[in-house]
């Protein structure tokens, strides 16, 4: 019988290319999900752990197979990334000094005649940050130019660098070993520059170079990416997967006292639309509540709140606590890890950005309620549980 480097040689020519001879080993059958490259690691490569292979995810995946979608917006167009945490190297005044084109304008798609970031015609070194609080997956960047004085403007090239402390930065190297990547940016001022990242990063901070800008350095621009866990999926409000049944408060507000005007429950769902789009309280009192039931005991890893408008007027829960139940009686109210007193967090600044949190530690759990503890006019809520 031929030895076993003989018949490698052979499957390697021939007859495994063909189908006609397989062996077993830790690539095979392929342990990787998602179309993932398995990748056999050698002994002396395979360090503290013993593992014999590596999956090579393809864009938009992570996970140790590969089996975590990991490509979401991750707030900038939503607003769950807050103002406070988007910085720059500098920022373009412009006419007069009365328009300010600053870092926190710079989402996709904002509209305005102010509406995006555009650096200094003085800063030789342009750059803008987003700190996104706690690390996470970043596995790509969608561009945006904008118009400025009816002139389109936007970057051309750009490179990407990364950090996880906001002080020491290093840039995304080419697959190639060139040193750092080069981005191909934007051809115009409205249309979407899509650019997955080889890897995902694991990182807090995560800054664009413009290198090279038609006209000025202006951009937005939105970040792709999943939390750390992969368990941050909707569970189901926005998307009406949750039925409206299942969707229940401590009362209801009617405008004017009209049954025809009443602001359900069920219409606490997250970008909801219309004129009744979401759920406000009969009255403004800390023991009001909002409640969701997942059907079955799911992992709750995270919220996101939304505010609504009431005929004009802005309404929204600025502060608020989570509690959770697996029978609706017995209820547990949120606390971070080794803290005495159920955590507010903070909610929303107005009445339509999306405002995220993710929990410390996440919880199991079937029922979910919101307990409003500050809010704007009117105690009003459209939202999103994340989990899986």
């Amino acid at each position: 019988m031929p030895g076993p480097r003989l018949l490698a040689a052979l499957c390697g020519a021939l007859l495994c290319a063909s189908g006609l001879l397989a062996f077993s080993g830790p690539c095979n059958p392929n342990p990787c999900y998602n179309d993932a490259e398995c990748q056999v690691i050698k002994d002396e490569h395979r360090g503290d752990i013993f593992t014999q292979y590596i999956c090579k995810c393809p864009h938009g995946y992570t996970g140790v197979h590969c089996e975590i979608t990991c490509a979401m917006p991750l707030g900038m167009e939503t607003g769950a990334i807050s103002d406070s945490q988007i910085s720059a190297s500098s920022v373009y005044l412009g006419f007069m000094g009365l328009q300010r084109w600053a870092p926190e304008l710079a989402r996709l798609h904002r509209t305005g005649i102010v509406n995006a970031w555009t650096a200094s015609n003085y800063d030789k070194n342009p750059w803008i940050q987003v700190n996104l609080v706690r690390k996470m997956w970043v596995t790509g960047v969608v561009t945006q130019g904008a118009s400025r004085a009816s002139n389109a403007e936007y970057l051309k090239t750009f490179k990407v660098a990364y950090s996880l402390n906001g002080r020491k930065f290093q840039f995304i190297q080419s697959a190639e070993g060139s040193g750092d990547k080069l981005f191909v940016g934007n051809t115009d001022n409205s249309g979407l520059k899509v650019n997955l990242f080889d890897f995902p990063l694991e990182v807090q901070y995560v800054r664009l170079v413009p290198i090279t800008c038609h006209r000025g350095c202006t951009l937005r621009f939105e970040l792709l990416g999943c939390e750390l866990n992969g368990c941050a999926e909707p569970l189901g409000m926005k998307d009406n997967t949750i039925p409206d049944r299942q969707i229940t408060a401590s009362s209801i507000y009617r405008t004017w006292g009209l049954n025809a005007f009443s602001w359900y429950p069920f219409y606490a769902r997250l970008d909801k639309q219309g004129k009744f789009n979401a759920w406000t309280a009969q009255t403004n009192d800390a023991s009001e509540w909002l409640q969701v039931d997942l059907g079955t005991q799911r992992q709750v890893t995270g919220i996101i709140t939304q505010g609504a408008r009431d005929f004009g007027h802005i309404q929204y829960v600025a502060a608020y606590k989570v509690a959770y139940s697996n029978n609706s009686m017995n209820w547990t109210e949120y606390r971070d890890q080794g803290a005495l007193d159920s955590k507010i967090f903070p909610g929303n600044l107005d009445n339509n950005s999306h405002k995220k949190n993710m929990f410390e530690m996440p919880f199991l759990a079937r029922f979910v309620r919101v307990l409003p503890v500050a809010w704007h006019n009117r105690i009003t809520l459209r939202v999103e549980l994340l989990g899986c």
